[in-house]
């Protein structure tokens, strides 16, 4: 009951507190950990996952393409 503690006394001059800039990168580098820890939970193996999304982008980006080909052929034949 009868704690007396520093920080409540006004004792701020004991702690020195970081520049906004330095809190900033420190909060950010703290958000990144975090997102990096819940993209990898529940993952064994995180760089195979990454490689099969980046091949399955690369599949549909040429799927995309083969598609925009084909309607070009198409609208050519249909108005020559």
């Amino acid at each position: 009951m009868g704690m007396c503690l520093p920080c409540l006394g006004g004792a701020s001059e004991d702690y020195d507190q970081p520049d906004p800039e330095t809190r900033r990168r420190q909060a950010a580098e703290a958000a990144e950990k975090r997102k990096s820890d819940q993209d990898k939970k529940g993952i064994k193996d995180p760089e195979a996952l990454k490689q099969k999304q980046k091949r399955l982008a690369e599949l549909e980006k040429k799927q995309e393409l083969a598609g925009n080909r084909n309607e070009q052929d198409g609208l050519k034949w249909q108005m020559g």
